[in-house]
């Protein structure tokens, strides 16, 4: 949560990663035992992919089960065990291979199937406009939302709210991100730039602003005003979402009538 001078409040607690657990045989997976019918593989060529809930998908990329413990039963354990999917795509190799009925080849490929989702969504070309939350939140999750400490960044914006430059400012710790409102704008000031949305994220998964938050972006509200640089939004992003602290109405304490909403007449390019 970035905030201004003086450093911030008590940090959160952590979660621990589960211990090891024994390694056990291999064994055929239900996808490969069963019948046609009921395994997840022949329900993918069924159905498609989209069709298949976490616990399948993760299943077909296991390929086999544990002793006395099919595939799909062991995918679902594994899932539950970490988190989910998402807790489950930030693991590497080492706690991944802990989990009892995990060996390295299941790990791998667990790791790769994670790295190829999200090489897809790097692939995917970014927006060169600014026209809501949205495309703040689709140019910079993929970068922002799996890191394990807080990033502040802005981004500096043309008249016609295109993105002319990605501003990394500072880098914070797991709960807090201290911010120095002169090294902010002296970026912005470098880039000539008319209009900034600024952009953090929240490690814990919870997008949802905090006081901190809403402090300093008042003083960011209040530094650019003076400098001439319009504040667009302040977006914070996280696994779980994002939030928009312009359409929260958090920007300032009486919420200013410039820069014009995002997706206003007058905003598009």
């Amino acid at each position: 949560m970035p905030s201004p001078t003086p450093p911030p409040g008590p940090s959160l607690g952590l979660e621990h990663a589960p211990g090891p657990e024994p390694s056990t045989d291999r064994a055929p997976s239900a996808a490969e035992a069963g019948s046609e019918r009921g395994g997840p593989r022949e329900a993918l060529v069924r159905g498609g992919a989209r069709a298949l809930g976490d616990a399948e998908l993760v299943a077909i990329l296991l390929g086999t089960g544990a002793q006395k413990e099919p595939v799909l039963r062991l995918s679902a354990r594994l899932l539950a065990l970490h988190g989910g999917l998402g807790a489950l795509a930030g693991l590497g190799a080492d706690e991944l291979a802990r989990t009892r009925g995990i060996g390295a080849a299941e790990a791998a490929r667990l790791l790769a199937a994670f790295e190829l989702g999200r090489r897809v969504v790097h692939a995917r070309p970014p927006p060169t406009h600014i026209r809501s939350a949205a495309d703040v939140d689709r140019l910079l999750r993929p970068k922002l939302a799996e890191l394990e400490v807080e990033h502040f960044l802005a981004l500096a914006l043309d008249a016609r709210h295109r993105v002319l430059r990605e501003l990394w400012i500072h880098k914070g710790t797991m709960t807090a991100c201290q911010v120095s409102i002169a090294d902010v704008f002296r970026a912005i000031l470098r880039e000539a730039s008319p209009a900034v949305v600024f952009v953090h994220n929240h490690p814990s998964g919870d997008a949802e602003p905090s006081r901190d938050d809403v402090a300093l972006t008042r003083q960011l509200v209040a530094a650019a005003k003076l400098l001439g640089v319009a504040v667009v939004d302040h977006v914070v992003v996280a696994r779980e979402g994002y939030r928009s602290l312009r359409d929260e109405g958090l920007m300032s304490e009486r919420l200013e009538r410039e820069p014009p909403p995002l997706g206003a007449k007058g905003a598009r390019g």
